[in-house]
């Protein structure tokens, strides 16, 4: 599933192409997302400028003007468990559309974008623009990037939680865009072991994990994201955290710190990975 790192790298990408740009059409192959793609959605879009693009949590957001409508909004999309989006640059050759390439954004300068997923489980919505924040990020906790997740927060977070600390960091109202690759290898920079009830961490132990966090996805940022399955960049090209990860994915091999096998656990129905020796 793209987490925080895969829609920060994308997002990143877009930016640079696509801001300042109107969307000259949107085509819709496949309504069947998560929600069904409005079926007014083409109409709404059409000649608005991207204004910003931006990213919380793991949405991915479009900033538009009115373009000619009555107000501006937002463009909300989601990239569920196998999405990704390809971007074209002006002027390129366009490749025939694949199976699973259900949106197209074509902008005024002649880039486009393409919206890709087998499993139809991301999200295409449009929020109007109002003074209250959309439903879908209403509830959402701090950004781990931001100054406002800081240690001692964290730990008010945290208070009273007897859920593993594992289960605690992916909850999005705890801290957000934190999903199953990036909890673990955060808890094993930190030294902490995924099991731990979240409300015995004391405030040492917090701080050491906020840095953890902050870490862990900016490194894997920098790395372009981590490609498991069916995230790609924007240009096609893998993401390569996965092949620097400490403990995901390495159940019976060696540490590569201490050389003690790597353990896995299921929490929650996903998979845990962590060493015994380095984390405590």
């Amino acid at each position: 599933m793209p987490e925080l790192p895969e829609v920060e790298v994308t997002a990143r990408s877009l930016r640079s192409v696509i801001t300042g740009h109107c969307i000259e059409a949107f085509r819709c192959f496949d309504r069947r997302l998560r929600q069904p793609v409005p079926a007014g959605l083409s109409k709404t879009l059409a000649g608005r400028r991207v204004v910003e693009v931006r990213r919380r949590a793991k949405y991915l957001l479009l900033d538009c003007d009115a373009g000619g409508h009555k107000s501006g909004g937002t463009l909300i999309l989601h990239l569920g468990m196998s999405g990704s989006l390809r971007l074209f640059p002006p002027g390129v050759a366009l490749p025939p559309r694949r199976k699973h390439d259900h949106l197209e954004f074509l902008f005024d300068h002649g880039a486009l974008v393409r919206y890709h997923d087998p499993r139809r489980f991301g999200l295409c919505v449009w929020a109007p623009a109002t003074d209250e924040t959309p439903p879908l990020l209403a509830e959402l906790g701090p950004e781990p990037l931001d100054d406002a997740f800081q240690a001692e927060s964290l730990r008010q977070a945290l208070h009273g939680r007897t859920a593993p600390i594992k289960n605690a960091l992916m909850d999005a109202r705890v801290v957000v865009g934190v999903g199953n690759i990036y909890a673990s290898e955060a808890l094993f920079r930190a030294g902490i072991r995924p099991a731990t009830p979240a409300c015995r961490l004391g405030l040492v132990r917090v701080a050491r994990l906020v840095d953890a966090v902050r870490a862990t996805l900016e490194d894997a940022i920098a790395a372009g994201g981590s490609s498991l399955r069916d995230y790609a960049k924007t240009d096609g090209s893998d993401g390569w955290f996965q092949n620097d990860c400490f403990v995901y994915g390495r159940a019976g091999e060696p540490c590569r710190r201490c050389g003690a096998p790597i353990q896995q656990l299921r929490q929650a129905g996903r998979a845990t990975f962590y060493c015994k020796r380095c984390q405590r």
